[in-house]
C-alpha cells in the first residue's frame, strides 16, 4: 500500500460522487479548485454558485493549521476572493519547517455554523481505527482527550453496535444522523481505497452533515481499479517539493510507460549514487547507506521496475549518470547498479540500455572518477553481467560486477569503501 495526499478539492468531490451512491443520500457539497490559470469569469460561468453565495478561500497545499496560519479568508463575494487569491499566488510560505509557493487555493460557500464535530479514519495493517469527537475545529489539539476512538478489523463493517461508543453520548435529535454519516463514510473509505480520511471539522447543515475541511490520502496500488471512480484524482508533491528538470523528465516518462520509473535527487553533490532495479531493492540499497553513516553522501533514490523496455532504460540511465557525473571534484565516486533478483525482468535486455548510456556517457565517467558496481539475479542474469564485465574492460572504467551470490548491502560497503579510500 502507498498512501499518497489528495488536495481537499479532490477529497471534497469523491465524497459528493459516491456518497449518494452508497448512502442513497446525497451532500450539498460545492468546492472549486483556483489556480494561476485559472479565469475566474469562465470559473463563475461554470459554477454559478460563487455569484450568489458568500465565500471561504484557503490554499489547497497539503498542509494544516490554515486557519491559525491566517491563510483564511471567510464571508467574502466573488471579487474579494480573486483580489485573496492575486495577493497571496506564488508568495512564498513557512509551514512546518517547509518552505514552498502557495499555487492552488479551494473556494468554497461560507457555512454558518455553531457544531463542530471531528471524524478520522486511519487504515491499519489489521483494519481501520475511528476516531470521532464532539468538540472539532481548530481547537482539536486542545480537547484531544474528548476524542473516542474504535477500531474496525479488516473484512468487518461499522455496524451500530461498534460505532455505539462513538454516538453514545450526542444528544438524541442528531444521534442518528451522524451514526448513519459515520457509517456511510466508513464504507465509501473502504470502497474507494483510502488510507487515510479527516474532517475537523464538520457540522450540521439543516441537520444534514457537512465537512467544512477535509483531508484525504489513497492507496495508489488501487488506482488500477478505481481509476473510473477516482476520475481525474491529481498526486500533488508534498509542500515544499518541487521537482528539478531531470526529476520531471524521468516523472514524464514514468507516466507514458506501463513500467515503474523513479528519480529523486537526495544531494546533487554526493558521491554514492544508484541506479536500482525493483522498489524493495532500491529502499535496501538507501537504508544501508544510511545505516552506514553515508546517508550525507547519497546522491539519489531510484527505481526502475516493471520490465522497461531498452529505449526507455537508455533514457533514464542518461539521467542517472548525467547527475550522478555533473561537476566533477577530483574526488573518486561510486554508482551501485542492479538490484535484487528480478522474478520476469529480461536482466540482459534492461542492461543493454544501461551500457549503451554507459558508452554514451564514456568522458563524464572517467572525468567524475567514478566507479560502478553492478549485482543483478533473474532471467538472463549472466549473459547480462558478461556483458558488464567486458564493458569495463572496453571503456577502461572501474566495473566489479556480481551476481546473487553478493548480498546488496555488500555491495554498499564496498561503494562506501571506494570513495572513503581515495577521499
Amino acid at each position: 500500500m502507498a498512501r499518497k495526499k489528495i488536495r481537499e478539492n479532490d477529497s471534497k468531490r469523491l465524497l459528493k460522487e459516491h456518497f449518494k451512491r452508497i448512502s442513497g443520500r446525497d451532500l450539498p457539497i460545492k468546492s472549486a479548485q483556483v489556480s494561476e490559470s485559472t479565469d475566474f469569469n469562465e470559473l463563475a460561468e461554470k459554477e454559478p454558485w460563487l455569484l450568489s453565495s458568500k465565500l471561504v478561500v484557503k490554499p489547497d497545499m497539503l498542509f494544516g493549521k490554515r486557519g491559525k496560519s491566517g491563510l483564511v479568508a471567510l464571508n467574502l463575494d466573488l471579487a474579494e476572493v480573486t483580489n485573496f487569491v492575486k495577493e497571496r499566488l506564488g508568495k512564498v510560505v513557512e509551514m512546518s519547517g517547509c518552505k514552498g509557493p502557495i499555487t492552488t487555493f479551494i473556494v468554497e460557500p461560507f457555512i454558518p455554523h455553531n457544531e463542530e464535530f471531528y471524524l478520522n479514519i486511519v487504515s491499519e495493517r489489521l483494519g481501520c481505527s475511528l476516531s470521532f469527537s464532539e468538540c472539532g475545529g481548530i481547537d482539536i489539539e486542545e480537547n484531544w482527550d474528548k476524542v473516542k476512538t474504535i477500531f474496525v478489523p479488516t473484512g468487518a463493517s461499522l455496524t451500530s453496535e461498534i460505532c455505539a461508543p462513538l454516538v453514545a453520548t450526542l444528544p438524541l435529535e442528531i444521534k442518528g444522523e451522524i451514526e448513519d454519516f459515520l457509517k456511510s463514510v466508513f464504507s465509501l473509505f473502504q470502497d474507494l481505497d483510502f488510507t487515510f480520511l479527516e474532517m475537523n471539522p464538520f457540522t450540521l447543515v439543516d441537520g444534514k452533515p457537512y465537512p467544512l475541511d477535509m483531508r484525504g490520502e489513497l492507496d495508489d496500488t488501487a488506482s488500477f481499479k478505481n481509476f473510473k471512480k477516482w476520475g481525474d484524482v491529481e498526486f500533488p508533491l508534498p509542500f515544499g517539493r518541487v521537482m528539478s528538470a531531470t526529476e520531471s523528465f524521468i516523472h514524464g516518462l514514468d507516466e507514458k510507460t506501463s513500467a515503474s520509473l523513479k528519480f529523486t535527487v537526495l544531494n546533487p553533490k554526493g558521491r554514492i549514487w544508484t541506479m536500482v532495479a525493483g522498489g524493495g531493492a532500491s529502499v535496501i540499497y538507501a537504508d544501508t547507506v544510511g545505516d552506514l553513516g553515508y546517508a550525507s553522501e547519497l546522491g539519489n533514490y531510484a527505481e526502475y521496475s516493471g520490465a522497461p523496455n531498452e529505449e526507455e532504460v537508455l533514457q533514464y540511465a542518461r539521467v542517472v549518470i548525467d547527475c550522478a557525473t555533473a561537476d566533477p571534484d577530483g574526488r573518486s565516486r561510486a554508482l551501485v547498479i542492479g538490484g535484487g533478483i528480478a522474478n520476469f525482468t529480461d536482466v540482459a535486455a534492461t542492461f543493454n540500455g544501461i551500457i549503451r548510456a554507459l558508452k554514451e556517457k564514456e568522458a563524464k565517467l572517467k572525468a567524475a572518477r567514478m566507479n560502478i558496481y553492478v549485482r543483478r539475479g533473474g532471467p538472463n542474469y549472466q549473459r547480462g553481467l558478461a556483458k558488464m564485465r567486458a564493458l569495463g574492460e572496453e571503456l577502461g572504467i572501474p566495473i566489479e560486477v556480481y551476481g546473487p551470490e553478493a548480498t546488496m548491502t555488500g555491495i554498499c560497503k564496498q561503494a562506501i569503501e571506494c570513495i572513503t579510500a581515495a577521499a
